[in-house]
């Protein structure tokens, strides 16, 4: 029964809003996750997390988090992005790029299992953690996977808040430059008005802009990531004449399943995750193994979403619906996403983590401010 757990996720998502409310310069959706976090920790309440809550906690958390992505497409205006320039336009996506790029190479590094280091990179160079949400339903991350990048970006977008403005005027920024710096620099949308809006509506509108430049990456990287995890399962035809004959359990495992999820002893990455350095082991004979769409359904809707914005003159009224819409369901959904985090076993083992982590928010901070002297 999954309503209960879907309950439980827009009473927490009410609960955000209203902390939100009351302080506004948190962000709302980052009150959402530390939320989920906080109640994963209550030892009363694992048992119905894990329990009765799962199923709709699974529902909000996935197919809320898509639906959420969606209508992130109508934020997205081509015009406004054009309006950057062609410099603002090149670097930002450049930052996308080689951060995702160093953030996962970082994370291979340092031997995170499973599909953590592409969690890491997704989030911290694209938009935080519905960036990780978007690309774990894709490669079929499992809940231990995810809750680790959660918990990083969550952290270190908090973290950026309060520091980036401290070093606003040491800098030597102006107004603008400070709403580059941010939009180009921060990770959740949320934490980048919660940072810009300290400089003034101008510095905001700037950050935004860039910020929503960054957001359009999702969709390539998300399909890029879908097209080589469809490579890397082959489908097989059924072939019960075969030697082996056909399989004992009728079903070859999927990428994210219990059977190849789990991290090997050494901490690398186990065959079946997208950038392991071993290659997926082959399926059973007589089996067919079910492979990822080359793009994903909800990064088409997303891209049509974008479109719309740009070429159809939407009245006010219907993108403040979708807007709150799009937070309600992100706000759930990340909850959900929060409740899955041990703080508990991320403390013990996620020192290696915590170093990638806090490596791509210093590399991507460092690439945005370079991008604000070149503009």
């Amino acid at each position: 029964m999954w309503l209960r757990g879907v309950l439980v996720a827009a009473l927490a998502a009410l609960a955000a809003w209203g902390v939100h409310a009351a302080v506004p310069a948190i962000p709302l959706l980052t009150i959402a996750v530390v939320l989920g976090i906080v109640v994963a920790q209550v030892p009363a309440a694992r048992p119905l997390l894990a329990g009765a809550l799962a199923p709709g906690l699974s529902v909000a958390a996935k197919p809320f988090m898509q639906l959420g992505i969606v209508l992130l497409g109508l934020k997205l205006s081509l015009v406004d992005i054009a309006a950057l320039g062609w410099v603002t336009i090149a670097t930002t996506v450049t930052i996308v790029l080689v951060t995702f790029a160093g953030t996962f190479g970082l994370g291979r590094w340092f031997g995170l299992p499973g599909h953590q280091p592409l969690l890491i990179a997704t989030g911290f160079s694209i938009c935080g953690a519905s960036a990780i949400g978007a690309m774990s339903g894709v490669v079929k991350a499992k809940d231990e996977e995810t809750a680790t990048p959660i918990a990083l970006v969550t952290l270190c977008g908090t973290v950026a808040i309060a520091v980036l403005p401290l070093l606003w005027h040491p800098l030597g920024l102006s107004t603008l430059q400070f709403g580059h710096w941010v939009g180009a620099g921060v990770h959740d949308v949320g934490q980048v008005v919660a940072t810009a809006q300290i400089a003034g509506s101008a510095a905001l509108a700037v950050a935004l802009v860039v910020k929503l430049t960054r957001v359009l990456m999702l969709a390539p990287v998300v399909a890029v990531a879908s097209i080589a995890l469809r490579r890397r399962v082959p489908t097989i035809e059924a072939d019960a004449a075969g030697p082996a004959g056909p399989a004992t359990s009728g079903s070859a495992p999927t990428v994210g399943s219990p059977s190849d999820a789990a991290p090997a002893a050494d901490g690398q990455a186990t065959p079946g995750h997208i950038g392991s350095r071993a290659r997926p082991e082959p399926a059973a004979r007589g089996t067919r193994t079910k492979r990822p769409p080359i793009v994903p359904l909800f990064v088409a809707g997303f891209i049509v979403a974008m479109l719309v914005r740009t070429l159809v003159p939407l009245p006010d009224v219907v993108l403040e619906a979708a807007d709150l819409v799009q937070t309600v369901l992100l706000a759930m959904a990340l909850f959900a996403l929060g409740a899955a985090v041990n703080l508990g076993t991320l403390l013990r083992t996620g020192g290696r983590a915590l170093a990638v982590g806090l490596l791509a928010w210093a590399l991507i901070a460092a690439l945005a401010f370079g991008a604000v002297q070149l503009s």
